[in-house]
């Protein structure tokens, strides 16, 4: 009888038909996917794509050059490249409602620096959220090229309040008016990277039209809720928008931008020759896939229930003591400030605890956080993952509680094992690729 192949082997890989000449990179992805199949996953930025997105993005589409654009290329043999590259494009028109699409943007980073490379000068004023509020790097972090460009302004959020009705820890639209009229910003960037809220586009519109500014909307958290109806869209109210595929869109690792035909050809002239070099067509034909996906009534639903199993996930946790930034959320991610919970515990050594009991999710700042952004007072977490995995609100019950037993027991070696074990069996009914089980073909 021949001996099954061990966990985490080469033989035992789904990509080991493709891979059995490498065993190491062949092992490697085993332990990857088991990872991924044996832990919960609750980062709010990562999601797990279709198997249909895996074969695009693996295909030989790696293979081409396709510098500039479809029917405008700098290379030969560009044909098919054009007409997939035409697809993705038409497809995200289609499902944002948007006259322009631009899919060549490797990562988000990337499309916020080629969106602001369209619409400003060196020296611009662009006013965009605090970091430390829920901002992206690329919205004026000293730490980010972008702030080395241009002048960034920060707004923030409200205070945190005691009344449960109006818990604080919201956009300070009142900030962001007397900021705009007092700095005549170029750009105003909504948007955000740790924000549990819907951010409405139409008081940043009606702000940059009152100081005769742009507005940009980074929608790299929210695409996939816009696509599914989930969240306000802010295509045709914002002047650009830009986004990742990769998170509540459930697509490949990758960014977008979206705007009008007035601003088409600075967007593209932004994104090649300006900022990059070949776009990786086989990301674009995984987007493409991604795209159509989100345009089904299974999408839809999804999206709700993001939304869903969030709000279940933070109503367990704040039961147990948590205290959620803003008071809950309304999107595919909770802030929690551990600081109620056990005013030592940092988000750092919970992210590592969590780690060990297989939960994986990522320390976070809280507004107006004390300590550093390398160890922080929260933790940030998400449902986009687990929800396409097929869980749902009574899962997240049983998740929060898991969480609660870490995080309490974190100094008992044998509990944490204990939690580690009720997370893989949780997980083993909730298989993310039991299609792929079998291996290739």
């Amino acid at each position: 009888m021949t001996q099954a192949p061990t966990r985490g082997s080469a033989e035992a890989s789904p990509f080991a038909g493709w891979l059995g000449g490498d065993p190491e990179v062949a092992r490697l992805l085993a332990e990857e996917a088991e990872r991924q199949s044996t832990t919960l996953q609750l980062i709010a930025s990562e999601n797990f794509t279709s198997p249909a997105v895996l074969a695009a993005g693996g295909s030989v589409l790696t293979n081409k050059y396709a510098e500039g654009y479809p029917h405008r290329r700098y290379y030969g043999g560009n044909s098919v490249i054009d007409e997939v590259e035409d697809l993705a494009r038409a497809r995200a028109r289609s499902l944002f409602g948007a006259e322009h699409a631009n899919v060549q943007p490797h990562a988000g980073a990337n499309a916020n620096l080629a969106a602001y490379t369209a619409l400003l000068r060196p020296g611009d004023t662009v006013l965009a959220m605090r970091l430390d509020h829920g901002g992206h790097l690329t919205h004026g972090s000293p730490a980010s090229i972008t702030s080395k460009i241009w002048r960034f302004v920060s707004y923030g959020v409200t205070p945190a309040s005691e009344d449960p009705s109006a818990p604080g820890e919201v956009i300070d639209f009142d900030q962001v008016a007397d900021l705009a009229k007092r700095e005549s910003p170029k750009l105003i960037v909504a948007g955000s990277t740790a924000y549990a809220r819907i951010i409405d586009p139409a008081p940043f519109r009606e702000i940059a039209d009152a100081v005769g500014a742009l507005l940009m909307y980074d929608m790299a958290h929210p695409a996939g809720l816009v696509a599914g109806g989930a969240h306000p869209s802010p295509v045709g109210v914002a002047d650009v928008v830009t986004l990742t595929t990769h998170k509540t869109l459930r697509g490949p690792r990758g960014g977008a931008i979206l705007c009008g035909a007035d601003l088409a050809k600075a967007v593209d002239a932004a994104v090649f020759p300006g900022l990059q070099g070949g776009p990786l067509e086989h990301a674009i034909a995984a987007k493409a896939v991604a795209f159509a996906e989100a345009q089904t009534p299974e999408f839809r639903a999804y999206a709700a229930q993001v939304v869903g199993n969030c709000r279940a996930l933070g109503a367990a946790l704040a039961e147990k003591g948590f205290r959620l930034v803003s008071g809950g959320t309304d999107n595919h991610m909770l802030l929690v400030d551990l600081r109620s919970f056990d005013a030592e515990l940092t988000g750092k050594e919970a992210q590592d605890v969590l780690d060990r009991a297989g939960i994986t999710c990522n320390r976070n700042t809280v507004p107006d956080d004390p300590r550093s952004p390398f160890v922080t007072s929260g933790l940030r977490l998400g449902t986009a993952a687990e929800t396409t995995a097929g869980m749902g609100p009574a899962e997240m019950a049983r998740v929060a509680g898991l969480i609660l037993r870490a995080l309490r027991g974190r100094h008992d070696e044998a509990e944490v094992a204990s939690v580690r074990a009720e997370v893989r069996e949780l997980c083993a009914a909730f298989p993310p690729y039991a299609a792929l089980a079998a291996g290739p073909g």
